[in-house]
Order: structure tokens, then C-alpha cells, then sequence
């Protein structure tokens, strides 16, 4: 199997990612049930994420000295722009994550192109440039949509889960410049300790995950991917990763990372662009 050697001898290569999705996420699931716009208690639980853990995380970000890419939907952008600005203050990388965190799978063209502008014009504005890299929310994206995006100034994603390397992501046939660093459901906190009663999630209701279990799940992964010599991304979201409770298994994982001289721990700009420029070179040879 392929080793990527990593910049300056580096082992492998760790991003920690966080979707601030607000209440996005609480309003499109109300929208499916009766009087749903009126569970104001469910909207709440998505607007502590951004009024109250945000800044915790990056408390702890700090204190460890890591920069991370904060993935936001253009209305959570709206609703919190001083939250944004405080973000991109801080060294951390913006990208997009729609605009009002929509399934893309299942939109027209016009409708993408429509959401991916609306909200690269909500970041220009705000933090004085259009960003480059994407998550895809609320699951898959049309067939079209990585062209789309890449046609927009986007340059990267980190949206898929086939490999535990970056890759360029093929358009229309062929190799591309835009550049796929994938995530997996078992580095998502949200898959295991996310709950709310409107609508029900996890479906079921029947259980959270130990939070001890679950860093350990995450510790397992990491050195899975250090022992392998790949690239893992983090994919968290403040409500759920930054609670009182849960941000021990972010200053867990942050402890045990950076203890280590051989990792790179990068945001998704720095590794997508490390990639391309590798990738490149060795074509040329």
C-alpha cells in the first residue's frame, strides 16, 4: 500500500473540524412535524452551540496551540457574525457548509449554485474573503455538485468516507485540483452523544454513548491512523463536543496529539494544498 510521506518527516496528518451548524439542523427536522416551528425548546439546542461552546472550544484549541476549520452554514454566519470574525481572528480556517445546512443531494443545479453563492457572499462580507473549502451537510451530495463547487473557488472538501487519505476528486472523468480529505462516522461526536427530544435524535431514543467509550473509540482511531501513517479528520459540532461534560474528550485527544513531535495537525487549507502541491510533483517526474 501507498505511504504518503507527510511534510518535515511528519508521521500522519490529523485535522479537527467542527460544523457550527446553530439551529440549522433543528429547524430542518421541525419542519416534518406538527407545529414544529414552535419547539422552540429543540432550536435551543443548536443555538448553545454557537452562544455558548464555541468559545469553549476554542479556549481549548488555544491552550494547546492548534488551529482548526470551523465549517458554517451561511445563516449561522448571519445569525452569529461576530462569532464568525472572532473564529477567523483566531487563525482558524472558515468553510462552507451551505447556507441553511440543505441536503444538496435531490437540488437542482440552480439550486446549488444558488446556496454555494449566497453564502460565499455572506463570507466575503464578513471575514473579507471567499472560502475553500466545503462539508457537505446533512448527508450526500448530488452528482454534480463537487464540479459546482470547484467551478465556485472551491477547492477542497472534506465531505466523503472512501479512503483515510486525501485524494483528487475525479469530475467529469478526470483528476482534479480539488481535493477530498475524508471523514468517518466514528470520529463523529454527533453519531454518538447528540440527543434531543424534537425531532428525536438519536432515532430511538434509546441510548447515549459513554462519553468515556467514545474518547476512547476516538483515542483507537487516531492511533490506528498514526500506526498507518494516514490522515484522520475530526468532525465534531460544538453543542454536542464543547458541553461541560464533553470537552474532557476534546482535551483528551488534543493532549494525547500534540504530545507527539511526528504528527502534523493541520487545518484543511494547509493539508488539501500540501496534497495538490505532492500530488503535482510527482506527475511531473
Amino acid at each position: 500500500m501507498h505511504t504518503l510521506k507527510w511534510p518535515d518527516g511528519k508521521r500522519c496528518a490529523v485535522m479537527f473540524s467542527f460544523d457550527v451548524d446553530g439551529d440549522t439542523t433543528w429547524e430542518n427536522g421541525n419542519r416534518g412535524l406538527p407545529n414544529g416551528d414552535r419547539y422552540l425548546r429543540s432550536l435551543s439546542v443548536g443555538q448553545y452551540g454557537p452562544k455558548r461552546c464555541v468559545d469553549r472550544i476554542l479556549d481549548k484549541l488555544d491552550e494547546y496551540g492548534v488551529k482548526a476549520t470551523f465549517f458554517v452554514p451561511g445563516l449561522t454566519a448571519e445569525r452569529y457574525p461576530e462569532l464568525i470574525k472572532k473564529i477567523d481572528e483566531k487563525g482558524h480556517e472558515i468553510g462552507h457548509h451551505g447556507y441553511a445546512h440543505e441536503r444538496f443531494a435531490g437540488k437542482t443545479v440552480e439550486e446549488q449554485i444558488e446556496i454555494i453563492e449566497k453564502t460565499q457572499r455572506i463570507f466575503k462580507e464578513l471575514i473579507g474573503h471567499e472560502v475553500r473549502g466545503f462539508r457537505t451537510p446533512s448527508g450526500d451530495w448530488a452528482v454534480e455538485t463537487p464540479k459546482l463547487l470547484y467551478e465556485r473557488g472551491i477547492d477542497y472538501s472534506s465531505s466523503m468516507r472512501g479512503d483515510d487519505r486525501p485524494y483528487r476528486t475525479v469530475i467529469d472523468g478526470r483528476e482534479t485540483d480539488m481535493i477530498e480529505i475524508p471523514t468517518k462516522w466514528e470520529v463523529d461526536d454527533y453519531v454518538a452523544m447528540a440527543y434531543n427530544m424534537y425531532p428525536a435524535e438519536p432515532c430511538g431514543q434509546d441510548r447515549i454513548s459513554c462519553y468515556r467509550k467514545v474518547e476512547d473509540n476516538f483515542l483507537r482511531e487516531f492511533r490506528g491512523h498514526y500506526r498507518y501513517e494516514l490522515c484522520i479528520s475530526f468532525m465534531s459540532h460544538p453543542q454536542v463536543i464543547g458541553t461541560p461534560g464533553k470537552i474532557k474528550i476534546l482535551d483528551t485527544l488534543l493532549r494525547e496529539i500534540t504530545s507527539k513531535e511526528d504528527v502534523w495537525v493541520a487545518t484543511g487549507c494547509e493539508i488539501a494544498d500540501w496534497y495538490r502541491d505532492l500530488t503535482r510533483e510527482e506527475a511531473s517526474r
